[in-house]
């Protein structure tokens, strides 16, 4: 009987391991080889048990400039950033309720309103959680784009 109240214990904990986030920050990175950059979103679990993350973007480019801003956290399954080209080279950050545009030259990452973007854009891909909710970046080619939940 000990034995079995042994094994149901350590079978409980090991579910329960697998269930907590993580608290170590989870970097998912891209090269925008067009745009001489690197894009960084580093997520950090801010609770143990529920979906709820700190997000921070890391912007280098190749001339040495870089910078890191925090972006608006994820509170529950709405980390997704998508990433764009738009005109006169500019990078765009967009998430479900923020967006930052990106200047490859100075690496300056600005908050914009969604109404200030260019509707004419190239989507590069995705950051955000894969089927083992890891985080991490879907290239355009690996994923198609998905849009954001009305709320």
């Amino acid at each position: 009987m000990r034995r079995l109240a042994w094994l149901v214990l350590v079978s409980s904990l090991c579910s329960l391991g697998a269930s907590c986030n993580q608290s170590a920050p989870e970097p998912a990175a891209v090269d925008l080889p067009s745009a001489k950059l690197r894009l960084t979103i580093v997520r950090m679990a801010t609770d143990l048990f529920l979906q709820r993350f700190n997000l921070t973007l890391k912007v280098q480019g190749e001339t040495g400039c870089s910078t890191s801003t925090d972006l608006f956290p994820d509170t529950g399954y709405t980390g997704r950033r998508n990433v764009y080209l738009a005109g006169k080279g500019m990078i765009y950050v967009v998430g479900q309720f923020d967006a930052r545009v990106i200047d490859p030259q100075t690496c300056q990452a600005t908050l914009s309103e969604f109404r200030h973007l260019d509707r004419q854009v190239v989507f590069l891909g995705s950051f955000d959680m894969d089927s083992e909710k890891r985080w991490t970046y879907f290239p355009a080619s690996q994923r198609p784009e998905l849009g954001f939940e009305k709320r």
